[in-house]
């Protein structure tokens, strides 16, 4: 393998503060490598310690690890929990009146709820699950709006364990029909409508269309939850409405008492055939997992007000939403709506009315966040943070620098977090008392976590050469396997010719620097072999992105008969969308200043603008319709997720 190039010269370096550090839950860089040796020398023992501190177990494991048949490992298989009871009953007479979620409304209106009342509303909906004749083991698919409900539903399915899959609620009927197929789904938990940014949303109707396309005898009933109060069909033999099933149920449920591995969830995520994947992820090991990156990465305390903007049909929304602040019993803000609406300064707003002490968010939200007003956040007080994290994909430096002076009045670490649906939880990422930062990196793996870079056979790079970023031992909150696909669990996570189908690989390209600092290059297949050089996409949208033009920027490949790969640039300004010789004049400046910010190799041979990239309602670039359109195919993808389908046809053609 000719080794991917780094061609990022990214060379500030952010201490952090004594003050953060004093107070940090790892105090200082000899905390961390403390317990990371601890970790290096006991792999089990360290996460048996983990386990034991940190879940309370209604039967205690004694069997640590079982690795007997890789890559299907077990975690404290012989224990028992329940991971709701983990997230609610504990808290009950230590805090019980404590505010769990603090949620506002697409219109501002503002519910906040306890501990004892989200157990009780828990209880009753678990209870109103059962009166569905929904038991242990069964599917159950969850298509809901962001509000306490969807945290609600997820609760009761792990309280009487039963196992969600949540349907990001910006899906089509097609995508919903195929994740309700796979599962074998016996019902379906949504709303009336959704609404967002001041529209009502149809997710009902989506899901009689999705039923109706056939071949799904597995439900047997759907549950509505009343939202907008608009008019949707209604089967009275299948559907059946959340206030009226929860009105007289028992607020109280006794926990269903599973085995550590037992299934807590499956949630779908993309493959490469097309073919949705479902990483099916266990009840200890996962719960485990957000507990000790609560502590670590995100140094929580009791007087916190944590926000992660994600929604729960994705996997920050599970595990920093519905899971991990529960069970750290933490308060947390819900947002139903979008950061524009009504007006650019929503985030703003809510982290100043809600006095939030810590914001995880996306660069692709931070990127928007800077087009929307970069100087906006300095007209709200944002006193209260003391902690920002960004998660999703690579955050560029310049992104990174408005994040940490305009939002954290350059006095809060950011926390870089890298992981992965199928990781569960952070792997590589800033223990914020003790690392000091570097713009654009991810920094070092967690306690416990042997995450290393290695080429093609499996053999370590040296620093400073990209290669595939692995994680060479098992670990507690890993994909157990792909629901109902374990041969393509096996092939696509842990591939014979990477250390022998023991390491799991990430399909992430990544570099380490000389000081050990892990800097991600973008997917394996984001890496383009341009005159034979291996150049990863985000390094080349990070040059972009740091021209005070340019307000957003991704970049694909596409076939070239001299180089290989010719480099194609989707380019968003700050100011007007350009027009005329104005296009030409801008295409020259850019490609020079990528020449001198990286190097000629990496010069764009191509660059298009437009109002806005292709996003889906989460605010994830879908690249791969950006590779159909660079290599100017006709689109025959899915494009019912798009947020701004119109935006295709803009950036159709290459800017002459």
């Amino acid at each position: 393998m000719s080794t991917i190039e780094s061609i990022l010269n990214e060379t500030r370096i952010f201490q952090p503060s004594q003050e953060f550090i004093q107070q940090a839950n790892l105090s200082g860089m000899q905390a961390y490598q403390a317990l990371c040796a601890e970790a290096e020398l006991d792999h089990q023992g360290f996460w048996a310690n983990q386990a034991k501190k940190l879940i309370v177990w209604h039967k205690l494991f004694s069997e640590v690890l079982n690795d007997k048949t890789p890559p299907f490992y077990q975690w404290f298989r012989d224990g028992e929990l329940n991971v709701s009871y983990n997230c609610l009953d504990r808290h009950l007479a230590t805090q019980g009146d404590k505010v769990a979620i603090i949620f506002e409304s697409d219109e501002g209106e503002v519910i906040r709820s306890t501990y004892r009342e989200l157990h009780r509303r828990v209880c009753q909906f678990a209870n109103a699950l059962k009166s569905q004749n929904i038991k242990k083991g069964d599917r159950v698919v969850i298509y809901m709006p962001m509000r306490i409900e969807a945290v609600v539903a997820m609760q009761a399915c792990a309280r009487i364990g039963a196992i969600h899959s949540v349907v990001f609620g910006g899906f089509s009927a097609k995508s919903l029909h195929e994740r309700i197929v796979d599962a074998s789904a016996v019902a379906i938990i949504t709303a009336d409508e959704q609404v967002r940014g001041g529209k009502q949303n149809p997710l009902k109707a989506t899901v009689d269309e999705a039923i109706l396309m056939g071949n799904i005898p597995s439900v047997k009933s759907v549950i509505v939850y009343q939202r907008t109060g608009a008019a949707v069909p209604f089967n009275p033999m299948r559907d059946v409405w959340w206030h009226e099933i929860t009105q007289n149920a028992s607020a109280q449920c006794e926990p269903e008492w599973v085995n550590a591995e037992h299934p807590l969830f499956t949630l779908y995520t993309s493959g490469s055939t097309g073919k949705p994947k479902g990483v099916q992820h266990s009840s200890a090991g996962y719960l485990l997992g957000t507990k000790v990156s609560m502590q670590w990465v995100f140094d929580y305390k009791p007087a916190d007000v944590f926000w992660c903007t994600a929604d729960v049909g994705w996997i920050t929304g599970h595990s920093y939403v519905a899971y991990g602040p529960l069970a750290m019993g933490a308060t947390q803000i819900i947002f139903e709506g979008i950061p524009t609406y009504p007006n650019p300064g929503r985030f703003w707003e809510i982290i100043q009315k809600h006095q939030v002490t810590t914001f995880y968010t996306a660069p692709t939200a931070i990127r928007s966040l800077i087009k929307l007003g970069a100087d906006l956040p300095t007209q709200y007080n944002l006193s209260s943070l003391r902690l920002l994290g960004s998660v999703g994909e690579p955050i560029n430096p310049e992104a990174w620098i408005w994040f940490y002076e305009k939002v954290g009045q350059s006095r809060c670490p950011i926390v870089d977090t890298w992981w992965q649906t199928e990781t569960g939880c952070h792997m590589i990422a800033p223990m914020p008392g003790a690392v000091p930062l570097k713009p654009g990196s991810c920094t070092f793996p967690l306690p416990g976590i042997s995450a290393a870079i290695v080429d093609e056979a499996g053999h370590d790079v040296e620093n400073g050469k990209g290669g595939f970023l692995v994680i060479k031992k098992p670990f507690p909150s890993q994909i157990r396997t792909l629901w109902g696909d374990p041969e393509r669990f096996k092939k696509t996570y842990f591939p014979e010719d990477i250390g022998n189908g023991h390491y799991y690989l990430a399909g992430d390209s990544a570099y380490r620097d000389n000081e050990g600092y892990f800097w991600i290059m973008g997917r394996i297949d984001d890496v383009l072999n341009v005159s034979g050089h291996r150049l990863g996409t985000m390094e080349i949208e990070s040059a972009l992105v740091a021209n005070p033009l340019v307000a957003e920027a991704a970049v694909v490949g596409k076939p070239h008969e001299v180089k290989g790969e010719a480099v194609i640039a989707f380019v968003v300004l700050k100011g007007q969308y350009p027009q005329g010789e104005e296009i030409l004049r801008l295409t020259n400046d850019l490609r020079d200043w990528v020449a001198k910010e990286i190097g000629p190799i990496a010069k764009p041979d191509e660059i298009r603008f437009g109002e806005n990239l292709p996003k889906t309602r989460s605010g994830k670039i879908m690249r791969r319709l950006l590779r159909t359109l660079a290599k100017g195919e006709e689109i025959t993808q899915d494009i019912s997720t798009l947020e701004n389908p119109a935006i295709l046809e803009q950036l159709k053609n290459p800017s002459k």
